[in-house]
C-alpha cells in the first residue's frame, strides 16, 4: 500500500542527500540516451494527483535530459491499463511509469494484471502528498470529523466515500480508517480523482478521500469543505484542518508516496541518468514550488532506496491482503 509515514521518507530522503550532489552519468550519457522523447504515462485521468505532479516535473526533467518529455493519461483499471503499458514498453529508458505504489503491491493482489511489483525497474521517489478528507460545501450533515465518525459509527455503511479506484491509494486510505476507527464506510470506486471530485463537490456523494494535490482547488474555492487530513500532523496547505489523529482516531498517518518507474530490464546506467535528473528536477526551486502549491512535497530517491521502500509497501500490501480487506465487499 502507499499509506508511508513522513517520517519514514523523510529518512529516506536525507539518507540520499548525504551521498552528495547529483549528476548524469557520463557512461550512459556517451550512448546517446536519451536518444528520443522520454513518456510519462500516468495511469489515471487529467485531474488527479499523478497527473499534477507528472506536470510538475515534466518542465525541468526536458531541460535536465535535453529531449522532450511527454505525458501520457492511459486511465481506467484502477490504474492497471498504464501500467501495464508500461510493462510490456521496450527497456531503454524512454518509457516510464508514474504511480503509486499501490498500483504495483495491491491492485494485483485484488484483480487479475498482467504485470506485478517485479514487472518494473524503480527510477525515483518524486514526492510525498497529503491526503484529506472533504465533502461537499453544501453538506450540512457532516460539519467535521468527530461528526463524521460518530455518524458512521451509529449507520454503518451508510454514508458514501468515494474514491480514485480499487486499490488506490485513496482507497486504501479509507480501508485502514475503517479498521482503525471501527466505522464502515459505503465506498463507491471511481476511474481516478477528477470525476469523483465532480460529484463530491455536487453532493452525489457524502465525501471523498483525495490527494491534496488535486482536491485543493476546490477547496480553496470553496466548492469543497476539508473535514481533516490524514497526516500525522497538520499540512502547512491547509494549517486551520485538523487532523484525523486529533478527532480522535489515534496511531494514523497516511501519505500517499509518488515515484518513477521502468520496464524490468531497463540498463542501470539509464535508470541512473533518469535519476540524477530527476533530482535535479527537484532542487529546482519553480519545480519545488510548483509541487509545494498543488501540496506535494519533493522527496528524491535513489533507485535502490526506492526499491526499498517499494519492497516494504509490499509487504504492508501482503499483511492486508491476508487480514481479507483486499478480497470481497464493495471497491
Amino acid at each position: 500500500m502507499t499509506t508511508t509515514s513522513r517520517r519514514q521518507l523523510l529518512g529516506w530522503a536525507a539518507a540520499c542527500t548525504a551521498a552528495g550532489p547529483f549528476s548524469l552519468p557520463r557512461a550512459f550519457a556517451a550512448d546517446g540516451f536519451p536518444r528520443k522523447p522520454v513518456t510519462l504515462v500516468v495511469p489515471f485521468a487529467p485531474g488527479g494527483n499523478l497527473d499534477l505532479v507528472a506536470r510538475a516535473i515534466a518542465p525541468a526533467l526536458q531541460d535536465a535530459l535535453g529531449q522532450s518529455i511527454v505525458v501520457d493519461n492511459r486511465a481506467g483499471a484502477g490504474g492497471a491499463i498504464g501500467a501495464a503499458a508500461v510493462a510490456r514498453a521496450e527497456a531503454d529508458g524512454h518509457t516510464l511509469l508514474v504511480t503509486t505504489p499501490n498500483a504495483l503491491v495491491v491492485l494485483p493482489r485484488m484483480v487479475k494484471t498482467t504485470y506485478a511489483l517485479a514487472s518494473f525497474e524503480p527510477v525515483g521517489l518524486v514526492s510525498s502528498t497529503a491526503l484529506v478528507l472533504a465533502t461537499s460545501a453544501n453538506n450540512k450533515k457532516l460539519p467535521d470529523a468527530a461528526t463524521l465518525l460518530r455518524e458512521t459509527r451509529a449507520n454503518p455503511g451508510r454514508l458514501t466515500a468515494g474514491h480514485a479506484g480499487p486499490g488506490t491509494t485513496n482507497h486504501v486510505a479509507l480501508m485502514l480508517i475503517e479498521d482503525a476507527a471501527g466505522v464502515r464506510f459505503n465506498l463507491v470506486a471511481y476511474k481516478g480523482s477528477a470525476p469523483a471530485l465532480v460529484d463530491a463537490i455536487g453532493g452525489q456523494i457524502d465525501l471523498i478521500c483525495d490527494q491534496l494535490s488535486s482536491s485543493l482547488q476546490h477547496i480553496q474555492s470553496g466548492a469543497l469543505r476539508p473535514l481533516a487530513v490524514l497526516s500525522r500532523e497538520r499540512d502547512p496547505q491547509l494549517p486551520q484542518v485538523p487532523t484525523l489523529h486529533e478527532a480522535g482516531v489515534t496511531n494514523f498517518d497516511a501519505t500517499t508516496a509518488t515515484g518513477l518507474l521502468a520496464p524490468r530490464g531497463t540498463p542501470a546506467a539509464a535508470t541512473a541518468t533518469l535519476n540524477a535528473a530527476l533530482a535535479k528536477a527537484l532542487a529546482d526551486p519553480t519545480v519545488r514550488q510548483r509541487l509545494q502549491t498543488i501540496g506535494s512535497t519533493p522527496r528524491p530517491l535513489a533507485p535502490d532506496a526506492f526499491g526499498r521502500l517499494l519492497r516494504q509497501e509490499d509487504q504492508r500490501a501482503q499483511k492486508l491482503a491476508q487480514s481479507g480487506r483486499l478480497v470481497g465487499g464493495n471497491t
